[in-house]
C-alpha cells in the first residue's frame, strides 16, 4: 500500500526519479514502464480515429455535426493531459480517454432531445458530481465496501468483456442478424476477411512470445503484426469495411494499414469551451437530471470496475482488494469527465485497453507519462495513428483478457450465495457490453441472494444503497417514460 517513504526523496536525481513513481518498490524498472506505456498508447490509440466517426456522425436536435478533425484534436489533447495527470497524481500505469460507453450513449440517446453543446454540458455535470463523490470519500467508501470476491469477479468479467471485444473488433465474431444465434463466427459461420486472418496470426504470435516469456512480447507481436497487414494491404488492396459503394464485410475494421501519405497535421483546438447548460431550460430539469443520472452511473462504475481489474492484474491491490492512491485516482477519474465535457470529446475515463500495458510489465505512472506525451503528439501526427488496424489491437486485447480471467482462481465456489452474484457479474459484462451492467447485476444480486441466505449482518449498508440505486439505473428506460 501506501508507501512511508515521502515520494521524490533521495539524493540524486536518479533515486528522486526512482522514488517519486515508486519504480523500485514495486518492482519495475525505467525500460518496462517505457515498453508499457507504448503498448497502451499503441492499443488505445483508435479511440482518436474512433471517437470522431462515433461524436462526429449524429445530427443534434437542432441538426448540427460536430467537425471530425476538430474531434480527433481534442480526443488527442484530452487523452494526453489527463492520462500524464493521471500518472503524475495517482501513480498507476492506465491511460485515459473519451470511453466508448458514455460516447455512444450521447450519440445515440442524448442528442436526439438536445444539441451537442447542452450534451457536453450534461457531461461536465456529470464529471463534477464524481469529483464531489470522490472528494468527500463516498466513491473510496463504496469501494471499499465491495466484498473481495465480487471484486474478484469484476476483473475476470472485465477480462472477458476486453477479450470479446478483440475478438469482435477482428471480426472473428460477428453478428449473425438473427435472434438466435445471435452472434456467429466469422462471416456465415467461417473466417473469410483477411483482416481476420491477420488477427489470428497476431494473435498466434503474441501467444507464443508470451509461452516463451519474452520481454516486450506484446509490443514485439503488436508492431510484427502490423508491418504482416501493411504488407498485405499493399499487395491485396483490402480497403476498409465501409466504403462509398456500401459495406465490405472483407474489409478493415476501422483504419485501413498503410504507410501513411502525410506525417504531419496542425491540430483544431476550436471544440474546446464549446458547452452549454441549456439542456435543463431545453427538455426540462426533470428528464435533464435522469440524462445525468445515467452518465453519472455509467462513469462512476464503469471507472470503479476497471481499476479494479487493472490493479488487480498489475498485483497492487492488497489482501481485501485496494490499492495505492485511491483517492487521488478516483479524483482524477471525474477531472476526466470534466475536461472531456469542457473539450467535446466526450467523458475521459480510464481505458481497459491499458490491461495491454500492464500485461508488458508497467507497473507506475512513468508508463503513463510515455502514453501521454504520445497522445499529445498524435494531435499533430494524426495519420501515424492509423497504421495499427484495430485487429491487431483486438489480438493484444485478447491475449490481456486470458491473463485476467485468470484471477478466476481467487474465487471460492463452494458457497452458492457467493457462486450466483459472482458468474452474474462476470458474464452479463461481455454479453451486454458494459461493465457497469454487470457490477449492478453481482451488486443486485449479492444482497438479495445473500441476506435470504442467512448472511445479512455481513452486507455493507452502503452495498445496500448502491444496489437500489441500480434498480433505479436499471428501470431508467420506463421512469423516463413516466415523466414525459
Amino acid at each position: 500500500m501506501e508507501s512511508p517513504v515521502k515520494r521524490g526523496s533521495g539524493n540524486s536525481f536518479r533515486e528522486r526519479f526512482d522514488s517519486f513513481f515508486e519504480i523500485s518498490r514495486r518492482g519495475s524498472n525505467v525500460g518496462r514502464e517505457v515498453r508499457g506505456g507504448l503498448v497502451t498508447f499503441m492499443t488505445m490509440a483508435y479511440i482518436v480515429i474512433l471517437n470522431p466517426l462515433i461524436l462526429g456522425g449524429t445530427e443534434d436536435v437542432a441538426g448540427t455535426m460536430l467537425d471530425g478533425q476538430q474531434l480527433a484534436a481534442v480526443t488527442g489533447l484530452t487523452a494526453g493531459v489527463m492520462t500524464i495527470l493521471f500518472g503524475l497524481v495517482a501513480n498507476l500505469p492506465f491511460g485515459l480517454a473519451a470511453g466508448l460507453g458514455i460516447n455512444s450513449f450521447l450519440a445515440v440517446s442524448v442528442v436526439g432531445q438536445v444539441t451537442w453543446a447542452e450534451a457536453m454540458g450534461l457531461v461536465v455535470i456529470n464529471g463534477l458530481i464524481i469529483v464531489l463523490l470522490s472528494a468527500t470519500k463516498l466513491r473510496e467508501l463504496i469501494f471499499k465496501a465491495v466484498p473481495a470476491q465480487l471484486k474478484t469477479a469484476i476483473t475476470v468479467g472485465i477480462g472477458l468483456f476486453i477479450a470479446f471485444i478483440g475478438l469482435v473488433d477482428a471480426g472473428f465474431v460477428r453478428s449473425s442478424g438473427n435472434p438466435s444465434p445471435p452472434v456467429q463466427l466469422g462471416d456465415g459461420g467461417s473466417v473469410t476477411s483477411i483482416p481476420t486472418v491477420i488477427f489470428i496470426i497476431g494473435l498466434l504470435i503474441m501467444g507464443v512470445l508470451m509461452a516463451r516469456k519474452v520481454t516486450g512480447a506484446l509490443l514485439i507481436g503488436i508492431l510484427a503484426t502490423t508491418v504482416i497487414a501493411i504488407i498485405a494491404e499493399a499487395l491485396l488492396k483490402i480497403g476498409p469495411s465501409f466504403t462509398e459503394d456500401g459495406p465490405n464485410p472483407s474489409g478493415w475494421s476501422l483504419n485501413v494499414p498503410a504507410l501513411p501519405e502525410s506525417i504531419v497535421a496542425v491540430p483544431d483546438l476550436g471544440l474546446i469551451g464549446a458547452f452549454s447548460f441549456g439542456a435543463f431550460e431545453r427538455i426540462g430539469a426533470l428528464a435533464a437530471i435522469m440524462l445525468v443520472f445515467t452518465l453519472v452511473f455509467t462513469n462512476f462504475f464503469d471507472a470503479v470496475g476497471t481499476l479494479t481489474g487493472l490493479t488487480k492484474e498489475a498485483g497492487l491491490q492488497d489482501d481485501k482488494g485496494n490499492f495505492p492512491r485511491l483517492k487521488s485516482a478516483l479524483i482524477v477519474e471525474g477531472v476526466g469527465a470534466v475536461a472531456g465535457g469542457a473539450t467535446s470529446s466526450s467523458s475521459n475515463t480510464i481505458f481497459i485497453d491499458s490491461a495491454a500495458g500492464v500485461g508488458e510489465g508497467a507497473r507506475t505512472g512513468l508508463a503513463n507519462i510515455v502514453t501521454g506525451v504520445l497522445f499529445l503528439l498524435a494531435m499533430f501526427f494524426t495519420p501515424l495513428t492509423q497504421v495499427v488496424p484495430l485487429e491487431v489491437a483486438g489480438a493484444a486485447l485478447v491475449v490481456v483478457g486470458v491473463l485476467m480471467v485468470s484471477q478466476i482462481r481467487f474465487i471460492d465456489w463452494s458457497e452458492f450465495s457467493v457462486g450466483l452474484p459472482v458468474f452474474l457479474t462476470i458474464v452479463v459484462m461481455p454479453l451486454t457490453y458494459s461493465i457497469a451492467n454487470g457490477i449492478g447485476v453481482g451488486f443486485i444480486s449479492w444482497v438479495i441472494v445473500r441476506a435470504l441466505a442467512g448472511k445479512a449482518r455481513e452486507i455493507s449498508p452502503l452495498l445496500w444503497i448502491v444496489a437500489a440505486g441500480f434498480l433505479l439505473y436499471f428501470a431508467r428506460g420506463p421512469i423516463e417514460a413516466l415523466i414525459g
